[in-house]
């Protein structure tokens, strides 16, 4: 059995890089299609959304949560990449049988980069890898978080509502923004009652484009629910990829929260 969580100081598991390389994890798959990992990469998930050409190149081996095992057996991988949040720990130790598995955790910006430089490491990208996670550095460091701090509830799902709290990568997005979670005392992504939710009023209401697709036609129930609430639509892979599409986050930061400041 191969199983070993992402961490700085443990070892990188390959003398030579990985030349079947499965991906179940939607960011980090950009992030190889980022390091010209695409002749290595032999299976993706169906939410491997960027690269679009990768749908109909690569093998699709399930959803993140419901993988087709017999499927990424039979493409006799040598490096499987998981995640600790994005994927189902019971599937990851079946497939630990199969090849090594990399189970990435990514709480923060500190993770998500030392995972970038990690990338590089394994796929002998290291040159681009860098270059990457210092363009993502140096871009954050010039956002202008809101001023005054605005309280807002980032919300993931309708029935049961779910929102992000504390310890969700999500959240660092929303605290680097100038947000201030109404929940982030609760952890990771809580069902929370209509109650809960007109209880914390938020000053804004975030509904994100993922995992569930929140469109103009739900805003209205929230609405309803805190009519002195604001309500913005906005694109979850900004707040909750952690590769390379971090690379485009921060211009989309700004533009929110110009919008914000603009109107408030």
């Amino acid at each position: 059995m191969h199983f070993f969580i992402n961490h700085s100081k443990l070892p990188l598991p390959y003398s030579n890089p990985p030349k079947k390389i499965i991906s179940l994890v939607p960011s980090q798959t950009e992030l190889l299609y980022t390091l010209g990992m695409e002749d290595y990469v032999v299976g993706i998930t169906k939410f491997c959304v960027h690269p679009p050409e990768w749908k109909h190149s690569k093998t699709i081996v399930g959803g993140t949560k419901q993988l087709h095992i017999e499927k990424i057996k039979a493409l006799r991988p040598d490096l499987i990449i998981a995640n600790k949040e994005e994927n189902v720990r019971e599937q990851i130790e079946t497939l630990s049988h199969i090849a090594p598995v990399w189970v990435t955790d990514i709480n923060n910006l500190d993770d998500a980069l030392s995972m970038i430089h990690q990338m590089g490491e394994i796929c002998r990208k290291n040159a681009l890898a860098d270059q990457c996670a210092t363009n993502i550095q140096n871009n954050f460091s010039l956002l202008k978080s809101l001023q005054p701090s605005k309280k807002a509830a980032y919300i993931i799902w309708k029935q049961p509502l779910m929102v992000a709290a504390a310890q969700t990568f999500i959240h660092e997005m929303l605290t680097l923004c100038g947000f201030l979670n109404v929940f982030e005392n609760k952890k990771r992504y809580p069902s929370i009652t209509e109650q809960e939710f007109i209880t914390t009023e938020p000053e804004f209401i975030l509904l994100s484009s993922e995992p569930f697709p929140f469109q103009e036609k739900h805003i209205h129930y929230f609405q309803q629910m805190l009519p002195n609430s604001t309500i913005i639509l906005v694109d979850g892979e900004m707040f909750s990829w952690y590769g390379s599409r971090l690379l485009h986050s921060v211009a989309y930061f700004k533009i929110l929260i110009e919008n914000i400041q603009k109107n408030n």
